[in-house]
């Protein structure tokens, strides 16, 4: 796991995500993460769907957020669970070993490592930076990175008001993956952003 993550906007226009993430995929998104809180139980079922099948096209991953049961209807990749979610042992349990499972761990050095002991597949920090999408204190601090990449054995993935400038320091601290939602959905220029959050992983 190494590159853009790329997570969906609550949008109810399935075409325009399944558009806008497919020109994404073909720019080179490593992983789709499907989240869309307030859907109605047939929307999230139609646009899963949907991008389930554009992500096997490109053979990437699909992850779904919190809906571990919509996950084994369709045979998703994975779930990603925060820190109000089912737990990671309880996800786990459910998805059994061969499913990706990722966790929230926020700023707390402690639940990421109950997550990577309870079976979860990466690590995700933050919010470093503020969110146009999700409310939550920036209180992350950068250095969360460096100790995760020397005391857990798990890709680290880092969210929060993600942008190619600001997510540089911390990619250059070891992160593996950066989230990111309007930097990508929202801007001017998919291509463009999509560049520029590649030239992150150029070693």
């Amino acid at each position: 796991m190494k590159g853009l993550y790329l997570v969906t906007p609550s949008w109810d226009d399935t075409a325009a995500m399944v558009d806008a993430t497919g020109h994404a995929l073909r720019l080179g998104a490593a992983v789709v993460q499907y989240r869309h809180k307030s859907a109605s139980p047939e929307l999230r079922l139609a646009q899963a769907s949907q991008l389930l099948a554009l992500c096997r096209s490109h053979a990437v991953p699909f992850i779904i957020n919190d809906f571990v049961d919509l996950c084994l209807e369709l045979d998703a990749d994975g779930v990603h669970v925060g820190g109000t979610d089912a737990s990671v042992a309880e996800a786990r349990k459910l998805l059994g070993a061969g499913k990706i499972l990722g966790a929230s761990c926020y700023g707390d050095r402690q639940l990421a490592l109950d997550a990577a002991a309870n079976g979860a597949s990466y690590v995700a920090f933050g919010g470093f930076y503020p969110s146009k999408v999700k409310q939550y204190p920036v209180t992350t601090a950068a250095d969360i990175v460096n100790w995760a990449k020397a005391e857990i054995a798990l890709p680290c993935v880092v969210i929060g008001g993600m942008t190619p400038a600001n997510a540089a320091p911390l990619v250059a601290r070891g992160a593996d993956m950066v989230a990111a939602i309007s930097s990508v959905y929202g801007a001017p220029s998919i291509e463009l952003a999509m560049h520029e959050f590649a030239q992150l992983f150029v070693k």
